[in-house]
């Protein structure tokens, strides 16, 4: 009777597979993979960096064109009504976006050297709000007790503030110079200084209830244990994990200082003509001009239409994109 033989397992027996690691991802990475799959978020980027590159290089845009934003040329009227000569407001090869009536001034050139007055506005405008919302929110939410409950009533008070009256009135009784500057450049951090410190309650109270819930998380407990003082776990802990909402709400809050200015322009107290500004064309259209010029309102206003869609889609994809309830 053969015996049956026993085949001892080897080294080369096959085990189980390996199984590959798991890389953890990190929030950013998970936020750029979901704008990476979102379209409108992508134009919307690609549509801001443009109207961006359009501020910066618009002396270089209208030397090409060959005209100039302030120059008034008369000879593009017509000398008995004063309007641009030629159909569609004077629309050619060297102005393609017509001439003012009255003046004649190229609305190219005008259009695009307005997208830095309502860009720079808006930008300096925000990032002063994020800063003193910012270093607010923190002390109110961590600190806490009298101090916190003080700023807390601050952001109420500032929330109610007319703003739009305050600001029509400080810029209308400013001083021709002041600071040691004078013109458009007084006017412009006039502009600014108003809006963004009227608008730093609303990222104020974002960051405080955000420091609310953060500072009773472990992470916050440990830091105190090993002796860390209030400013470095305000700094250190609390900070990066705010990073997120806080440019979440930036983004939304550009382009209501874009309409913000474009609002104060539109009144008469935003920076003085010949300067060029969205808003002071449009309020120059509304006069009645755009019965007999309608490319003098409507380039401005699709300019101010398509800037603050593309800001606020961008927003509303990073609060998105941002979100931990959301799918990977």
């Amino acid at each position: 009777m053969a015996v049956p033989v026993q085949v001892e397992p080897t080294d080369l027996t096959p085990g189980p597979p390996a199984v590959k690691p798991v890389a953890g991802r990190s929030l950013w990475r998970i936020a750029w993979s979901r704008l990476r799959r979102d379209k409108v978020a992508l134009a919307s980027v690609a549509f801001v960096i443009l109207v961006v590159l359009i501020a910066i290089f618009a002396p270089v845009l209208t030397s090409i064109v060959g005209v100039n934003p302030d120059e008034p040329n008369y000879g593009l009227l017509d000398p008995n009504t004063a309007l641009p000569a030629g159909s569609f407001g004077g629309v050619s090869s060297h102005h393609p976006f017509g001439v003012e009536p009255l003046s004649g001034r190229d609305v190219f050139a005008r259009v695009v050297y307005g997208a830095r007055i309502s860009l720079l506005v808006a930008s300096l405008a925000t990032l002063l709000s994020v800063v003193l919302g910012t270093v607010m929110g923190l002390i109110s939410g961590y600190v806490g007790g009298w101090i916190g409950g003080l700023i807390a009533r601050l952001m109420d008070l500032l929330l109610a503030f007319p703003l739009l009256l305050f600001a029509i009135a400080i810029v209308a009784v400013i001083p021709d110079s002041a600071l040691g500057l004078n013109g458009n450049t007084l006017r412009l951090l006039i502009l600014v200084f108003i809006i963004g410190f009227f608008s730093w309650p609303y990222i104020g109270r974002i960051v405080r209830g955000q420091v609310l819930s953060l500072k009773e998380k472990d992470f916050v407990a440990a830091a105190r244990g090993t002796g860390a003082g209030s400013i470095r776990i305000m700094v250190n802990e609390l900070l990066p994990n705010l990073v997120a909402p806080i440019l979440v709400y930036s983004t939304l809050l550009i382009p209501t200082n874009i309409l913000f200015e474009a609002a104060l322009s539109y009144l008469g107290v935003g920076v003085k003509p010949p300067t060029s500004s969205w808003g002071d064309m449009l309020s120059t259209a509304a006069g009645g001009l755009f019965r007999v010029d309608p490319t003098f309102m409507v380039v401005p206003g699709v300019a101010i239409f398509l800037t603050v869609l593309a800001f606020n889609l961008l927003g509303d994809a990073l609060r998105d994109a941002f979100d931990p309830r959301g799918g990977g």
